[in-house]
């Protein structure tokens, strides 16, 4: 890679531009409150410098509008090497929108395509820009979704298991009385070593999940994601209190800005906390988001876009893992040059390539356009 390049002078973004894709799923998949058939990724390209930075959200398309109308004009022209002043802008320009949900999520790709420009303009890796703490992101395989068949789901979680990802996740809660089979099923197909998750997105009550919790430890599961709906809070904590003391409590892909990890931190709501970079306020938000859980002595775990979170996490003192969704790895393999694939359950950056190391393939992605 090129010599690191040091400015003393401000590098004006010179445009912005914004770009929605859906990507079909290969079969029909679901959880235990969502179906889908299609995934879709709003695309933020910034230049400056003479270098293009790339950042994406998986959010409605409207999030491009959100984009184009309250964000495009008012970043063009400011210091790309200035993040901070950037995203202060940018969060009293989404006031009237709301600083959660969509608009966040906007705000979350641009600040991703603002880091990417940086890292390329100074001519790092985006890891040796914010300060690289080990050498790569220990993942776990995440799918098995509810829609599949048994047979489909011992396939994927073994086969991921076989390639090396000694950790999977499995969907459940669509039918609670299927649950426990499936999950038998998924600890035969990959034997008694490998971790088991479950992920129940929000769709059991709180005393069922607290009785699931213990019909799962029986078969080694060590992690309930969002038992309840992660805004019930205090049904997220009856349950971290009252599950076997083999299970850890997760939750926290649904939060935004820095105060909905606080009060659920707060309310002592989880073991673990999750952090989702195409939602949270981008890598400005999730680094906020990792310094709270380091406060509080919780470890932080990346929720899917994995491609994204692989020159974040290794820079968390407090960083346990990310989510190799299956989705997601699909899309950035499809769409992307210079995605980089799990060694024996560890994804490691590219040094070679500076930012993300991710160049966009446009062509291909044509096809998907919206």
């Amino acid at each position: 890679m090129e010599t690191v390049k040091h400015i003393d002078e401000k590098v004006a973004i010179r445009d912005l531009e914004v770009s929605a894709y859906r990507i079909p799923t290969d079969s029909p998949e679901s959880d235990g409150t969502l179906r889908w058939d299609s995934t879709t990724m709003v695309l933020v390209t910034i230049d400056g410098g003479n270098k293009t930075g790339i950042g994406y959200t998986y959010a409605h398309q409207s999030a491009a509008i959100i984009i184009n109308t309250v964000l495009k004009d008012l970043i063009n022209g400011m210091d790309c090497l200035d993040i901070l002043s950037i995203r202060r802008a940018m969060l009293r320009n989404i006031r009237n929108q709301g600083k959660s949900g969509l608009a966040y999520m906007a705000l979350s790709a641009v600040d991703c395509a603002l880091w990417d420009l940086k890292a390329k303009v100074l001519k790092l890796p985006l890891i040796e820009l914010i300060g690289q703490q080990r050498d790569g992101m220990p993942v776990y395989g995440s799918g098995a979704f509810t829609s599949y068949t048994v047979k489909k789901l011992q396939k994927q979680l073994a086969g991921w298991v076989d390639d090396g990802i000694t950790q999977v996740k499995m969907k459940v809660g669509r039918e609670p009385d299927k649950d426990l089979k499936r999950v038998e099923a998924a600890r035969k197909a990959i034997g008694e070593d490998p971790k088991l998750f479950v992920d129940v997105n929000g769709a059991y009550d709180t005393v069922q999940a607290i009785n699931k919790a213990h019909l799962f430890a029986e078969q080694g599961v060590s992690w309930v994601e969002e038992p309840v709906p992660s805004n019930n809070l205090d049904g997220l904590h009856i349950v971290k209190e009252e599950v076997p003391e083999s299970i850890e409590v997760a939750a926290g892909e649904y939060g935004n800005n820095f105060f909905n990890f606080k009060n659920m931190l707060d309310a002592k709501a989880v073991d673990v906390l999750q952090g989702d970079i195409t939602r949270c306020g981008g890598v400005t938000g999730f680094l906020n988001v990792a310094s709270i859980c380091e406060k509080y002595q919780v470890h932080l775990s990346a929720h899917c876009a994995p491609a994204l979170h692989l020159h974040v996490g290794p820079c968390v003192s407090n960083f346990r893992h990310a989510e190799y969704f299956y989705d997601h790895v699909r899309i950035e393999n499809m769409l992307f040059d210079g995605v980089q694939t799990p060694e024996y359950g560890i994804v490691y950056p590219d040094l070679s390539r500076p930012g993300f190391g991710l160049e966009f393939k446009k062509e291909d992605a044509e096809e998907f356009k919206i």
